[in-house]
C-alpha cells in the first residue's frame, strides 16, 4: 500500500497542507481545477531553471495569489524586478483576471526538497554524466544537511542500455506507512536521445510531534526530530567547553594558591 498511494497525497490534512487553496461550488471547480493545471505547467516551462518545487495557488474575492517556492529566487526575480513583472503580465492575459500577486519564497535547503533532488538528478543524466555516480551525490547531499533517510529509483535505459530496467538506491529510514513522518516526494523525468528515464525520489525529513500549520506557505524549517537533535548537540556541545572550562579553572587557580 505505501509504494501505491503517493505519499504527499496520503499526508494531506494531517501533516501537509494543499497546493490550492480555494473554494467553489459545482459550476466553477473544474473551470478552476483546470485553470490551476494550465498556470502550473506554464510556470514550469516558463522558468523551466528556475529551481520551482511547488506552486501553490490561492484565490480570495476575485483576487488570484500565485506562490512559487524556489532555490533560484534571483532567476525568476530578474534584474530589478523585471522578470517578475513581465511573468505576472503573462499571467493576468492567461487566465483573463486583472488582480494577480506574485510571490517567492526561497527554500534555504535544496537538497532536502524531492523536486529538487529529483531536478537536479535529470539535468545531469541530460548532459550525461553517469545515473549512478549523480544519485550517490544527491543522496550524500540529503544525509548531509540533515536527512533521516532517502531513497531512490530511476527507471528507463539507464546509461543508454538496450534493455530497459529500473535501480534504487536507498539509504537510511524511508517508513511510508507512517503518517506522522515528513516525507517529501516527487516524480521527474530526464529526456535523453535515447529516451525518457523516470526518476522518483523520496526523503524523510522526520517525525512531525507537535500539530503543524498546514498552509502550504508555512515554512517551518526542520522537523520535530532534527531540532530535537540539534537542541541535544547543541547543550552536548556546552556540557564539553563548562568542563574543559573547568580544568582550567582547577589548573589555573580557581581560589588562588595557599601560602
Amino acid at each position: 500500500m505505501g509504494q501505491k498511494a503517493n505519499p504527499i497525497g496520503n499526508r494531506l490534512g494531517i501533516i501537509r497542507g494543499w497546493e490550492s487553496n480555494w473554494y467553489a461550488d459545482k459550476k466553477t471547480y473544474a473551470t478552476r481545477l483546470i485553470e490551476d493545471n494550465r498556470i502550473r505547467t506554464y510556470l514550469n516551462a516558463r522558468i523551466n531553471k528556475g529551481g520551482i518545487s511547488k506552486i501553490v495557488i490561492e484565490r480570495t474575492l476575485g483576487k488570484l495569489i500565485i506562490t512559487i517556492h524556489t532555490s533560484k529566487p534571483g532567476i525568476i526575480i530578474g534584474k530589478g524586478g523585471g522578470e517578475v513583472d513581465r511573468i505576472k503580465e503573462e499571467l493576468k492575459k492567461l487566465t483573463g483576471k486583472d488582480d494577480v500577486q506574485i510571490n517567492i519564497l526561497e527554500i534555504r535547503r535544496p537538497e532536502l526538497d524531492a523536486m529538487i533532488v529529483g531536478d537536479t538528478i535529470a539535468r545531469q543524466i541530460e548532459n550525461r554524466i553517469n545515473f549512478k555516480r549523480a544519485t550517490k551525490m544527491a543522496i550524500a547531499s540529503a544525509l548531509r544537511m540533515g536527512a533521516e533517510g532517502i531513497k531512490v529509483k530511476l527507471s528507463g535505459r539507464l546509461g543508454g542500455s538496450e534493455i530497459a530496467r529500473s535501480e534504487e538506491f536507498k539509504q537510511g529510514r524511508v517508513p511510508l506507512h507512517t503518517f506522522r513522518m515528513d516525507i517529501d516526494y516527487a516524480n521527474v523525468f530526464a529526456q535523453t536521445v535515447y529516451g525518457k528515464i523516470g526518476i522518483k525520489v523520496w526523503i524523510c525529513k522526520g517525525e512531525v510531534l507537535t500539530k503543524r500549520d498546514l498552509n502550504p506557505n508555512f515554512v517551518g524549517g526542520k522537523s520535530e526530530v532534527t531540532d530535537r537533535r540539534e537542541r541535544r548537540d547543541d547543550r552536548g556541545g556546552d556540557r564539553r567547553d563548562d568542563r574543559r572550562g573547568g580544568g582550567d579553572r582547577r589548573g589555573g587557580g580557581g581560589g588562588g594558591r595557599r601560602n
